[in-house]
């Protein structure tokens, strides 16, 4: 404000010496009267603007405006004064210059007026409802003035005015992004800010709608920051009516969606704790399933927690408040030692086994003192008779707001996961509907994904042992399994294959389910099944190749196959790379060999598109290799076997013949072919000669097909006597 009044004084003495002038005015002396009479209006308001608390942006182009028209009228009325008669003759004043001069100030009259307007206090019985106008200045850019009015309002106007001009801010940011710009960038967001933090509920709400439309670009949203939305937020998050709480989240999620580095701010400002009891707020206390069972707690820590109970007497417990409000003895009947007995009790069978509070414990939900901060007793109690469809939205927009927090945030992430957020989630994935299974499951998502990269977060949060963790697992699988396509069904896939390390290799109720996804026809679900699958195959899983067996027990083999042939260039990539690690951790599967992956393989090696892809031009090569080194060791293992079987065979049946035979031969040839799969077959040709009574057989070996068995090259194999040989052919 103090440059302001550095800048109107130089206005201030223009006008009052355009008024002396005109005094003094020789020539057009009527006229120069007419401009004075506008020009002492104009100083008045000048004068007015000087001690009033004004619009700051607006102020600074209409006092320039001003400036520029008052400079004019001096120099005319100077041309009017009584100077020598060398200048007068010689001074030339045209005829339109005056009516020219009166228009301009009377638009700077309009501008001020329009300013003093906008910019003074308005009392209660003034009509902030009646559109203001808009100045003379406004005629290039009427949105620009619209929107200095409306902030203007909000500034200085009361609490009803304050909220319809939020409304109408509301409707200018969903028009048009350059809206939003110009509203943030002519102090838009400070009024905005104070209105969510004290105006009425209608009025709150249309603020919060308002910065969460406004944050569309990380520019945006770090002004907002800065000006103090984190503050706002969480200060009603904490004390605020639900409606409005629901509505903030919602902002928050907005803010963090488009720029993510303010994810740190909000987590400062402690709104990741206040989100995740809203979320709370009767979730837990319905599923006691996965609630973990107390164990006996020492005399020292039944104490301890009631000396912490009595110091937040005044904090009503949760319990209380909910379900077990009605519980109380009536007075007169109990004895104040029964009482207290009582409360010992209660306050012990709540506590977390560890001795920390805020735990679920026999379902029910459980009054900590990170809870009782962030929600009151008495605001709890107001928020039971909220209506459900209040409840539904607060629940999904709090879900949306940790979603978009914890996206790639690990400190986030196990601020959630340390909090009963997780079983919040998996509760709600279980009993919500509409955008509060949908924001869960992608805040699971989220959650999983930076666990996969995250160790130390992996650990801690997805223990098998965790029952949290179980409920989580139980239904991402739940939602897997049923295999219905919908907006849950991906986010689950995806957050199953992000835990993929977290699984025991006794855990194969997994990998089924994903299988079955494979012969999906919706090319999106069976690509993230794949992708997901391809998680428990890869080299980063220790436990790769009892996941790879599973896969295949489960019959991935086939719908891999189908993929890798007949599927969209996306999904055939991925279900490449699955068929490559799998081939790579087990290539001495027969189901494999059945579902002929080496052809696949070498079918995929000849694809351009295929082996442009950097994993699979890496994975490839080496897995049809050990495909090949291990299948053919077992055609070369199994043809061995065949021959031995049919060498005792034929000795049982040459011992059994009585009749005599001078020398006989025994050619058998077995035509065989590896990639084809073609039976074998046996040729039989027999020689005379040699002595009479033995015998001698020769079997021959023959790797390809050949056109006469007198051609092939072979090991001959003696059975029963020893007998010489007679047609003098080379065996090896």
């Amino acid at each position: 404000m103090d440059d302001l009044k550095q800048i109107l004084a130089r206005p201030i003495q223009l006008a009052e010496q355009v008024i002396k002038w005109s005094d003094e005015a020789y020539t057009f002396r009527q006229e120069c009267m007419e401009l004075k009479a506008k020009v002492e209006r104009l100083a008045g308001q000048l004068r007015q603007a000087a001690r009033a608390d004004l619009y700051e942006r607006p102020a600074r182009r209409i006092f320039d405006d001003t400036e520029k028209a008052l400079d004019k009228a001096m120099a005319l009325v100077d041309k009017c004064r009584a100077h020598g008669v060398v200048r007068r003759v010689f001074t030339i004043i045209p005829a339109g210059s005056f009516k020219k001069m009166a228009n301009q100030l009377d638009n700077s009259i309009g501008d001020l007026s329009w300013l003093l307007r906008v910019s003074s206090s308005a009392s209660d019985d003034d009509d902030f409802d009646a559109h203001i106008g808009l100045p003379p200045i406004a005629q290039n850019e009427p949105i620009l003035f619209l929107i200095w009015e409306q902030i203007a309002v909000l500034y200085t106007g009361n609490l009803d005015a304050r909220a319809d001009a939020a409304a109408s801010l509301v409707s200018l940011a969903r028009d048009n992004d350059r809206y939003s710009k110009l509203i943030i960038e002519e102090d838009g967001v400070p009024p905005l800010l104070r209105l969510v933090k004290e105006g009425k509920l209608e009025g709150q709400e249309n603020a919060a709608l308002a910065i969460g439309l406004l944050g569309r670009d990380p520019e945006c949203v770090e002004q907002m920051v800065h000006a103090g939305a984190c503050t706002a937020f969480a200060k009603v998050l904490k004390e605020g009516p639900m409606k409005v709480q629901a509505t903030v989240a919602w902002a928050v999620s907005e803010l963090a969606a488009n720029h993510p580095k303010c994810q740190d701010a909000f987590a400062s400002h402690n709104v990741i704790r206040l989100l995740v009891g809203h979320l709370a707020f009767e979730t837990v206390q319905e599923h006691s399933k996965y609630a973990v069972t107390s164990s006996k707690m020492s005399i020292h820590s039944v104490v301890m927690d009631k000396k912490n109970s009595t110091r937040g007497a005044l904090i009503p417990d949760l319990m209380d408040a909910g379900e077990h409000g009605g519980t109380r003895h009536p007075g007169g009947h109990v004895s104040q030692s029964k009482n207290e007995m009582y409360s010992l009790v209660h306050s012990t069978m709540a506590a977390k086994p560890n001795g920390s509070s805020g735990k679920v414990s026999n379902g029910g939900v459980v009054a900590s003192k990170q809870h009782n901060v962030s929600l009151s007793g008495a605001t709890t109690r107001g928020r039971e008779f909220e209506d459900p469809e209040t409840k539904a939205s607060m629940k999904a927009n709090a879900a949306k707001a940790l979603w978009h927090l914890a996206k790639g945030n690990a400190a986030i992430c196990k601020s959630i996961t340390e909090s009963r957020a997780l079983l919040c989630f998996a509760v709600l994935l279980e009993k919500g509907e509409g955008d509060v299974q949908y924001n869960s499951a992608m805040a699971l998502m989220e959650i999983c994904s930076v666990a996969e990269q995250n160790s130390d977060l992996r650990r801690s949060a997805f223990k098998p042992t965790s029952p949290a963790a179980r409920a989580v697992v139980d239904q991402l699988l739940r939602v897997v399994d049923k295999a219905e396509y919908d907006d849950l069904l991906i986010p689950c896939i995806i957050s199953l294959g992000c835990l993929s390390r977290t699984f025991r290799a006794t855990e194969t109720r997994i990998i089924g389910p994903l299988v079955k996804l494979l012969d999906e026809r919706e090319a999106d679900v069976s690509r993230e099944a794949a992708l997901s699958l391809t998680k428990f195959a890869c080299t980063e899983n220790y436990l790769r190749v009892d996941h790879s067996k599973a896969i295949i027990s489960a019959g991935g083999a086939k719908h891999l196959v189908q993929l890798v042939y007949f599927s969209e260039q996306v999904v055939q990539l991925a279900a490449l790379a699955l068929v490559c690690y799998i081939a790579h951790n087990v290539p001495d599967s027969e189901e494999l060999a059945q579902a002929e992956i080496l052809t696949v393989l070498e079918w995929a090696s000849k694809q351009s598109f295929m082996m442009q892809d950097p994993l699979i031009e890496s994975l490839l090569p080496e897995a049809k290799i050990r495909l090949e080194l291990y299948q053919s060791r077992d055609a070369i293992t199994g043809s061995s076997l065949f021959i031995s079987q049919l060498h005792q065979r034929l000795t049982l049946y040459w011992q059994s013949i009585s009749v005599a035979v001078h020398h006989c031969f025994l050619y058998i040839l077995i035509y065989y072919e590896a990639a084809d799969h073609i039976p074998m077959t046996l040729y039989l040709s027999s020689g005379d000669g040699g002595m009479a009574g033995s015998s001698n057989f020769s079997l021959i070996l023959c790797a390809q097909p050949l056109p006469k068995p007198a051609s092939v090259k072979a090991r001959r194999i003696n059975i029963g006597g020893a007998g010489r040989q007679k047609d003098g052919r080379a065996c090896n």
